[in-house]
């Protein structure tokens, strides 16, 4: 079967100490046992993904213009890798759509990125049509997953409520708006907005699916190597 993969780079193995100030965590290298500080790519709660103790993966960069030489990229829990680079979903999930690699998505003739909807708004795709009809779509990276349910969002997100709106009022103008939920690790059977996080997104949620957004929730295949997307998640939302 065909699929898309997000080539990783060389990873360095080590244990995390602690992650702090949202995009820096100090990890010891399980090589050297030398103690460094990594950019964090990822500005979310990190609920359930930043164990003190965890088996940690990490890229070096050599570039001199860098702060930070070293990037985390994956965390290893029980039962799975994550990854927790929150650039990976969109450049996974563009790849993937350019293919013709998700079914729910196929048949466009055009792939935007970063399109601006409003003067406040932008959102993550845009897909064409020669007869110009038009298709937006947000992505979101999930990494919150208890009893193997994969939750969004992991902490409050005014943003992402933003998003929801903008997609129903796209949708009630004639176009297609879909939210697209990647979860970055392989241990979750089902998907549902987490209501008990943040109640507004999950309303709003709620409400732009029963106006016509569609929802598309796919989980990953996570490697040392490489990160590829894999099957569809039923989800609860009502």
């Amino acid at each position: 079967m065909k699929n898309s993969a997000y080539k990783l780079p060389p990873l360095l193995s080590g244990i995390l100490i602690r992650r702090y100030k949202r995009f820096l965590a100090d990890v010891q290298l399980i090589e050297t046992g030398k103690n460094v500080t990594a950019h964090c790519p990822n500005s979310g709660s990190m609920k359930g993904c930043a164990e003190p103790g965890s088996q940690v993966f990490l890229s070096e960069s050599n570039n001199p213009k860098r702060k930070l030489k070293y990037t985390w990229e994956l965390i290893k829990a029980p039962g799975t890798m994550i990854g927790i680079n929150t650039q990976v979903p969109n450049k996974l999930v563009k790849q993937a759509i350019e293919n013709n690699l998700i079914e729910e998505l196929s048949g466009y003739d055009k792939v935007k990125a970063e399109i601006k909807t409003s003067e406040h708004t932008r959102l993550d795709l845009l897909l064409e049509k020669t007869n110009g009809e038009k298709c937006y779509v947000e992505i979101k990276n999930c990494t919150l997953v208890e009893n193997k349910v994969a939750m969004f969002p992991d902490a409050v997100t005014i943003r992402g409520q933003k998003h929801l709106d903008e997609l129903e009022y796209l949708v009630s103008q004639g176009h297609r708006g879909v939210m697209f939920y990647l979860i970055q690790r392989m241990d979750a059977t089902s998907f549902k907005p987490a209501d008990t996080i943040d109640k507004t997104y999950a309303e709003k949620l709620k409400r732009a699916a029963k106006n016509g957004v569609e929802i598309i929730i796919r989980d990953t295949i996570i490697g040392k190597k490489m990160i590829s997307i894999g099957k569809s998640i039923p989800f609860r939302i009502f």
